[in-house]
């Protein structure tokens, strides 16, 4: 074969070649790009609620004083509502730690063994103040005696970073009982027993001030829908939220830190607005632009103005 004959043979198979490879090089072009991986749905952070206590000091002083069933009552109490408020936020799952002893009894019965879940944030409640004092009322012009009990309480609550016991968040709370219509028998003294609807009024505006100021550390609450002058925020019922409260609305600007140690400081929040709260759903509320709009949309943070 001359060189002629041989340089001709490689050119046909070359382009034989070519012609074979390009069908599959067509169809792999065809072959669609694999889709993006949906992102991650935002997840419940778990948060763990310890037992609720008293200071050692504040029991010393309410069994000196008789008081020692009242404030018992007090923390049992405050501990069930601080479990149905956390939960009633509906931003995280719950760990109520003082159930343990239910759970492990439980877990026991089945032939399960028991171990703690691991949390995300541990909420811990004490309570660092407590008086409970009887009052009498003498109406001499009619010539009877009423009593009245007057219990007022504290608590001091502080959120940590479970894994790395970092405290992130510290608040103190109070409450007290100024019903007039808690009376009692004329004899009553101190130490006496707390009325069922006084303990459970109490405990519940303390457990709800307490969820919410969580709630709002972890989730602020924030606007998800806007239609005209009418926004909706998700904040619903059992979270302090009421029809007639105005909020004001924060837009999100840029992140700030510290000059001094390079912390975080969160991100620089604008006022845009202010919301009437109009109506109240289990899990949203509803509420009209009050006053100028200087920028309200959705994901703008909002916070009760003090009244």
């Amino acid at each position: 074969m001359n060189l002629k004959s041989a340089s001709r043979r490689l050119c046909l198979l070359t382009l034989s070649a070519l012609a074979l490879a390009l069908p599959a090089a067509k169809a792999q072009d065809a072959t669609p790009a694999p889709a993006p991986a949906p992102a991650a749905a935002p997840a419940l952070k778990t948060l763990a609620l310890a037992k609720i206590k008293a200071t050692p000091a504040i029991l010393a002083n309410a069994s000196g004083a008789n008081r020692k069933n009242s404030i018992d009552r007090m923390s049992q109490a405050l501990d069930g509502q601080m479990i149905s408020a956390v939960q009633q936020t509906r931003k995280f799952t719950v760990l109520a730690r003082s159930d343990a002893d239910a759970l492990i009894e439980e877990n026991a019965a089945s032939g399960k063994p028991f171990a703690f879940t691991e949390s995300d944030l541990t909420l811990v409640v004490t309570i660092d103040d407590f008086q409970d004092v009887t009052q009498t009322a003498t109406f001499a012009s009619i010539g009877k005696t009423a009593t009245k009990r007057v219990v007022r309480f504290s608590t001091v609550a502080k959120l940590y970073e479970t894994k790395t016991n970092k405290l992130v968040e510290t608040a103190n709370f109070q409450e007290q009982n100024l019903d007039t219509e808690e009376l009692l028998p004329a004899s009553s003294t101190d130490g006496g027993e707390l009325s069922d609807s006084l303990l459970l009024s109490l405990t519940r505006r303390m457990s709800e001030q307490i969820a919410q100021r969580v709630a709002d550390v972890a989730f602020p609450a924030r606007i998800i829908a806007k239609t005209g002058k009418i926004v909706t925020i998700n904040r619903g019922e059992g979270t302090g939220i009421a029809a007639g409260q105005l909020w004001e609305v924060f837009a999100l600007g840029e992140e700030l830190k510290d000059p001094d140690t390079g912390a975080s400081l969160g991100r620089e929040e604008m006022s845009v607005g202010k919301v009437r709260i109009q109506r109240i759903t289990p899990r949203t509320a509803q509420g009209e632009i009050s006053g100028e709009d200087l920028g309200i949309d959705r994901g703008a943070i909002v916070r009760r103005v003090a009244q």
